[in-house]
């Protein structure tokens, strides 16, 4: 154990002795979120990501501790166990190297290596490798045997018995776990990652077509960015393109170890006649590490001959597979980062607070869903109005809207982004209208009233999951989604913690990843976001409850229904009252729950009750009720934190303190504010090259971010158009979430893409880039076809245009 906290305290460089008091929180029970919050003494500072990054690699590291204990034990068994291998086991720093050790010893099927070793043969591949000058067919003479051995296997030729040489020592080197993790790298550097169209398939067949920029695509396979890689694999899965692992291109035997030598093809004259062979780059670099090369001996053609048929039999589609893996794995790590970093900014986007508001969930045929809920989110009125085809029910749809909003007093709007959303978006500015004439003409003061479009991405789900029948059972599932995008507006955080993450659509290739591991990152992400807003134990949810830390579901829910049968709670003590929830669930999650109003003023901060007895100092000192200091920050900046400190809680802790009594209640989530899309824009077709607007980020991915125009169709900004500098990720500049101008650089309306730069009054698409490239070229620029050299390539930095068509079709895919 103190060896695995040494390796993590090296990888998240910090020391050794925090990493022990966070390995000792986390398996005494706590989570990350109280650790990260109330633990920062014990820990000395470790902050959630610090904390999530040490419990990953704890995971790991004990699984691997596990797996080796496994190997050593199982090869104990054989007695095969030396000092030395268990040397090697024991520096093993991945899985994969543990199995490389392991995989000579594994129990397995008898191979034809076993069984040429059981006929008594591998004395002589060992001498013909050590001497390649003995002649192999008179060394071979000795080992034929007069008959089939009992299991029928006949070695009753030299040839056979040569056979036997070659799979003894194609099976040994393919085992070799130094020789075979030097040819995975030196392939992960060196190899290409290669996909064609398959044979047979129609590219202008419209699923197929989606992967047309990997017809005809390769790239060195270390340096695949992760959506190139997803998007290949989901090609190969659906059997519609064909990914293969390239070696470097092949060169003549003659320049390479397998070769002949000159001098020695002359006094070999069964090797001088025989025209050079043509070997791969795989078969040479083994022979390399084998310190062995071709000098014209009797035994080298026979070496040769094992030397290619451990790479071509052995290894070649092992290898192949590992590094697939290997891609995949790093790819789907990059993706579920992508997705992980949008939902934590979409959770954490700015709430509109306690205002009513009306949510609209847009529809054609079957008309558009109307909800309004009150300041505490509470659904007070539904209707359902038809403005859209076919019945074109304009004017009677404003009056219904008209008397919902003056009934209820509405002053927000909220738009689903589905179907006939541009539609409904000019309904409701109509309604706006509309509602500000009625003002004028009763001679009552403006209406101000805001509209805005937001995701209903998983609104579905929600309305048709357990919790909204519980909800609201005896509305129409179509209108719990109006209600639930109403929601989303008052507080986005509150609402989206009630449907499964993945549904919410912020991911990139999200269905081609490991789900388990998905689902583990987002609901880790979840969780923290819960706890660093906090939640009003007097209001919230279950589904909300649930992911505050400490609290399960059953126990959000016993907390639910104790709340139900007994009022709000008063106080945070109050919680000592529900049946189920114990001291240390009390400890865990008591300081991120809000009591507004209650009898203690400390219960709506982020104070933990543990931390009351140090408040009351501070009210000593400054003979001040804690109410007349909480909110000073002046009175609060000529205390010194040092003189309340003691053992327990040290002066991280009560400087923590300070803060939040500073600010009661903050909530760290930005300002409600809402994007003014153009009037007249209202279809992709709209759009001119050179218009400036104003738009909505709606998801982030490396290569770029999309934004929302209110034109049904989200517009692309490269990450090279984000800013006047170079940007390697565009999350170094946007979120998921936030209001940006843009200008529009191309419109393809064929295609339905929008290409967008944030570099106001950038060069329009097709102008040359600083270094003569042609705008928008998303490829990698290198040698041109059949003069391709490896390594070569690199990533343009395309200045828009052309490059937008290419991502698009990457992540909406």
């Amino acid at each position: 154990m103190q060896k695995i906290i040494a390796q993590i305290a090296q990888e998240i460089r910090v020391r050794p002795q925090q990493v022990e008091a966070a390995v000792a929180l986390l398996d005494g029970g706590a989570t990350v979120p109280f650790i990260a919050r109330y633990r920062k003494e014990v820990t000395d500072g470790l902050d959630d990501i610090q904390l999530r990054e040490l419990e990953a690699r704890l995971s790991y590291l004990r699984e691997l501790r596990d797996r080796k204990e496994a190997v050593v034990k199982s090869i104990e068994e054989q007695g095969k166990l030396t000092p030395a291998l268990l040397a090697a086991i024991d520096a093993a720093a991945t899985k994969q190297e543990v199995e490389d050790i392991y995989l000579p010893f594994k129990p397995k099927r008898r191979t034809k290596g076993m069984i040429a070793r059981e006929a008594g043969i591998e004395p002589l591949a060992d001498k013909l490798f050590a001497n390649p000058q003995l002649v192999p067919m008179d060394e071979a003479q000795a080992f034929v045997l007069k008959e089939k051995t009992e299991a029928g296997d006949d070695f009753t030729t030299v040839l056979a018995v040569l056979d036997g040489v070659r799979d003894i020592l194609s099976e040994r080197w393919a085992e070799d776990p130094v020789l075979v993790q030097d040819l995975r790298e030196w392939l992960w550097q060196e190899g290409l990652f290669r996909s064609k169209l398959m044979d047979g398939k129609d590219e202008n067949n419209a699923d197929v077509a989606k992967f047309r920029d990997y017809f005809d695509y390769d790239e060195p396979i270390g340096r695949v960015p992760s959506h190139r890689a997803l998007a290949v694999f989901r090609g190969r899965s659906l059997d519609i393109l064909d990914a293969k692992l390239v070696l470097p291109e092949p060169v003549s035997a003659s320049n390479q170890a397998l070769a002949p030598a000159a001098s020695a093809q002359a006094a070999t004259n069964s090797v001088a006649k025989r025209p050079a062979a043509v070997v791969s780059l795989a078969e040479g670099r083994l022979a390399l590490k084998l310190g062995w090369s071709h000098q014209g001996r009797p035994a080298d053609d026979l070496i040769r001959k094992c030397v290619a048929w451990t790479w071509k039999v052995k290894l070649s589609l092992s290898t192949e597979r590992d590094l697939f893996a290997r891609l995949r794995e790093d790819a789907e790590k990059v993706a579920i980062k992508v997705f992980a970093d949008n939902l934590r900014d979409l959770l954490l986007a700015a709430p509109a607070g306690p205002r009513v508001v009306m949510g609209l969930d847009p529809g054609i045929r079957t008309g558009v869903k109307v909800a309004v809920v009150d300041a505490t989110g509470k659904l007070v009125d539904t209707a359902t109005v038809f403005p859209h085809e076919p019945r074109k029910d304009w004017e009677g749809s404003l009056h219904t809207l008209g008397k919902l909003c003056a009934k209820h007093s509405v002053n927000l709007i909220a738009i689903g982004n589905g179907t006939a959303s541009r539609e409904t978006d000019k309904l409701a500015a109509d309604l706006i209208k509309l509602l500000a004439k009625m003002a004028a003409q009763a001679g009552a003061p403006e209406i101000k009233v805001d509209k805005v479009v937001v995701s209903e991405a998983g609104a579905s789900v929600y309305s048709a999951s357990e919790y909204a029948s519980q909800e609201m059972p005896d509305v129409d599932v179509s209108l719990r989604g109006a209600a639930s995008i109403a929601r989303r507006l008052q507080d986005p955080l509150a609402e989206l913690v009630k449907i499964d993450p993945k549904s919410i659509g912020v991911g990139q290739y999200q269905h081609d990843v490991n789900q388990s591991e998905l689902a583990k990152t987002l609901d880790a992400v979840v969780e923290d976001c819960v706890n660093s807003v906090g939640v009003d134990l007097n209001t919230a949810s279950v589904p909300l409850l649930s992911r505050v830390s400490g609290l399960s579901g059953t126990v959000a829910k016993a907390v639910v229904r104790w709340r139900e049968s007994n009022g709000a709670f008063s106080s945070r003590q109050d919680l000592m009252k529900v049946t189920g929830l114990g001291a240390k669930t009390f400890e865990q999650s008591a300081g991120f729950l809000r009591i507004r109003g209650g009898s203690n003023p400390l219960d709506m901060t982020g104070v933990h009750p543990e931390t009351y007895p140090v408040v009351e100092q501070i009210m000593s000192k400054t003979g001040k009720p804690v109410a007349e200091i909480m909110g000073r920050a002046d009175m609060l900046k000529t205390l010194k934190p040092e003189l309340f400190a003691n053992e327990q809680f040290g002066v991280i802790t009560v400087k923590d303190i300070f803060t939040e009594l500073e600010k009661p209640g903050r909530d760290p989530r930005p300002d409600f504010k809402v994007a003014r899309f153009n009037d007249g824009v209202e279809d992709i077709a709209d759009l001119k090259e050179g218009m400036i607007l104003e738009g909505t980020v709606s998801n982030v991915a490396q290569f770029g971010a999309f934004i929302d125009l209110g034109v049904h169709q989200d517009g692309l900004v490269h990450v090279s158009q984000l800013a006047h500098k170079f940007v390697n990720d565009a999350r170094e500049v946007v979120k998921t979430g936030d209001i940006v101008k843009v200008q529009v650089v191309e419109v393809d309306v064929a295609r339905k893409r929008i290409g967008l730069t944030m570099k106001i009054g950038a060069a329009p698409a097709g102008a040359k880039g600083a270094g003569g490239q042609r705008a928008g070229d998303n490829r990698y620029q290198g040698p041109a076809r059949g003069e391709r050299q490896v390594g070569r390539y690199q990533d343009s930095a395309p200045a828009a245009g052309n490059a937008m068509a290419a991502a698009f079709a990457k992540l909406k895919r």
